[in-house]
């Protein structure tokens, strides 16, 4: 079934981004005509993100790609919800990540530590010097060893940026994990970034709701979790890989199966 047989049942389409509109570096093809074609057809979209980011820095992301503001109603990002979390820490927290998403916390509010004394911690991802999750190895580990509650500000593993395969936020926490250390996840496929997509949606029901994602453990996992009809997207970070024969069973979503599967937006 193409995406074009199953989207016309659906007020409200919640869409990916990377992976699905752009991959870091430009649209993907058709990207821009489908956003285009969901506007003049009335439906409300609310484009949903695990960068570790606000909705307005995304919104300039969005812009500078050639996506207009006027194409989609609202942006949710795990960015936004785990600010929310961190601005009620005790103290100054830790941070990993580049100086830019460091700034965005602090203008939002969140007090990142100058030093070691933290006992929370916010990762955002690489810091775009260390390229590998094994060059953070001998950072993260004393935290584990001594109980650093870490804030992962984007569940993803991996991204492709411009066509090559790129760690996350999620890379580092798994290892953090791994070596012992506690995580707190933001974003997909966690609920409160799906709850905070609906209230800008004005709270449809389910039934309303097109998800659409690249991210099998995030995209998909979570808008399963959430009843939401869910279109699979594997042009982007799958490679072309279909869904799994045991992934309903292992995450126990009984009958549930995609509506659709689809190479991309076009």
């Amino acid at each position: 079934m193409t995406l074009d047989e199953v989207e016309r049942d659906y007020r409200v389409i919640l869409c990916d981004l990377w992976g699905c509109i752009h991959d870091g570096v430009q649209l993907y093809p058709g990207a821009l005509d489908r956003l285009r074609r969901w506007r003049s057809d009335g439906r409300r979209i609310i484009l949903i993100t695990n960068a570790p980011r606000t909705a307005q820095v995304v919104a300039g992301q969005l812009e500078r790609l050639g996506v207009d503001s006027s194409l989609w109603d609202g942006i949710a990002t795990s960015g936004d919800a785990g600010i929310a979390r961190l601005k009620q820490a005790k103290r100054p927290v830790g941070f990993i990540g580049t100086s830019g998403d460091c700034e965005t916390l602090e203008s939002r509010g969140v007090r990142i530590a100058d030093g070691e004394d933290f006992d929370e911690l916010a990762c955002a991802g690489l810091d775009g010097r260390r390229r590998q999750v094994s060059d953070y190895e001998d950072e993260i580990r004393p935290l584990a060893q001594r109980d650093v509650l870490m804030h992962c500000l984007n569940p993803d593993r991996v991204v492709i940026r411009g066509g090559v395969p790129e760690p996350c936020a999620g890379a580092i926490a798994d290892r953090y994990v791994e070596l012992g250390g506690r995580v707190e996840y933001y974003g997909k496929p966690y609920p409160a970034i799906y709850r905070h997509a609906m209230e800008l949606a004005g709270n449809p029901p389910p039934e309303d709701v097109l998800a659409i994602g690249d991210g099998l453990n995030t995209d998909i996992l979570g808008a399963a979790r959430m009843g939401f009809d869910c279109v699979y997207v594997t042009g982007g970070i799958s490679q072309g890989d279909g869904i799994p024969d045991d992934f309903t069973a292992t995450h126990d979503l009984g009958d549930w199966q995609p509506v659709a599967v689809v190479e991309g937006l076009h």
